[in-house]
């Protein structure tokens, strides 16, 4: 193997093993959904929070009240029918950082209503 095939193996498995992308994707869904006006300041705000997180051992500040849970899924029920795709719910819930990318979540066949969301988000 060559030396920069080498180098970009060693990034990708240290990028894995620090869960940087999961932590890059759920920075930008945060930023995307709440676009704040100081969008630097927001960063750092919220990664030191995650690092009090990891010191303390504190749970996590929730990011999220109703009105912007229900914003979400309005968001994404654009047509109005009170109800969201298990794609879109799987989908949501990776993006807020809820569960991950190959965590297994099983299709009960359910619609997913606000109500089912509101109480998994």
């Amino acid at each position: 193997m060559n030396s920069a095939g080498n180098r970009e193996l060693q990034a990708k498995e240290y990028l894995e093993k620090h869960r940087i992308m999961d932590l890059l994707s759920q920075l930008t869904s945060f930023l995307l959904f709440v676009r704040p006006k100081k969008p630097r300041e927001y960063l750092i705000s919220l990664l030191e929070r995650l690092r009090i997180t990891k010191v303390t051992g504190v749970e996590f500040p929730f990011f999220m009240d109703n009105s912007n849970i229900v914003s979400m899924f309005e968001m994404m029920d654009s047509s109005g029918r009170g109800c969201i795709s298990f794609v879109q719910y799987k989908e949501a819930l990776k993006n807020l950082g809820l569960c991950t990318a190959d965590e297994v979540l099983n299709d009960d066949g359910h619609i997913i209503t606000l109500d089912k969301f509101r109480d998994e988000v």
